[in-house]
């Protein structure tokens, strides 16, 4: 596997632990520090973005089918297919928790030392007065999805440029016949 598959693949990774940790601390009590950033969102995106389209194209690229994707992780070495399991596994299971709470608030803010948030039940959707309490809980169930999706999707964009690299390989070792 060359080394722009092994960088590409690591700061894909990486970044999505770094997003997945950071979706694991919103259950810690306490808020996060990085919860008033408004810078955080669109860098998060924005690193998301390109790295999760290379690493499609550098799968397109290859050529390969499901299967063989699938068995070009299988030749990874053990610790980072056990890495890149247990991150997924990780990510998907944050993501389950998260949707599964019940969630009709949303996008908390504060306005002249007031805390709004929009509620979302049916029937009665609009902005509504919120208690401190309620804001970082609603500021937290944000940061959850904020984190937890982008996070996952770097993991996956990582393992699709591991497995193309490893396919990649392969196919540079074979030497077609000729009739």
């Amino acid at each position: 596997m060359g080394w722009t598959f092994k960088l590409h693949g690591g700061i894909a990774i990486a970044l999505g632990t770094a997003l997945l940790v950071l979706t694991a601390l919103t259950w810690l009590p306490g808020s996060l520090p990085l919860s008033g950033s408004r810078w955080l969102v669109p860098v998060i995106f924005l690193l998301l973005f390109p790295i999760f389209m290379s690493a499609l194209v550098r799968m397109f690229l290859t050529g390969a089918d499901r299967h063989s994707m699938w068995l070009a992780v299988r030749c990874l070495s053990g610790r980072v297919q056990l890495g890149l399991a247990a991150l997924t596994m990780a990510g998907v299971a944050m993501i389950i928790v998260s949707l599964a709470a019940e969630r009709h608030l949303q996008s908390a803010e504060v306005k002249d030392g007031r805390y709004f948030a929009l509620d979302t039940t049916p029937y009665a959707r609009g902005t509504v007065e919120i208690t401190q309490s309620q804001y970082e809980a609603v500021l937290e169930s944000d940061q959850r999805a904020m984190f937890a999706i982008p996070g996952l999707l770097l993991v996956g964009a990582g393992t699709f440029v591991l497995a193309s690299g490893e396919i990649r390989r392969a196919d540079r070792g074979f030497v077609p016949s000729r009739p």
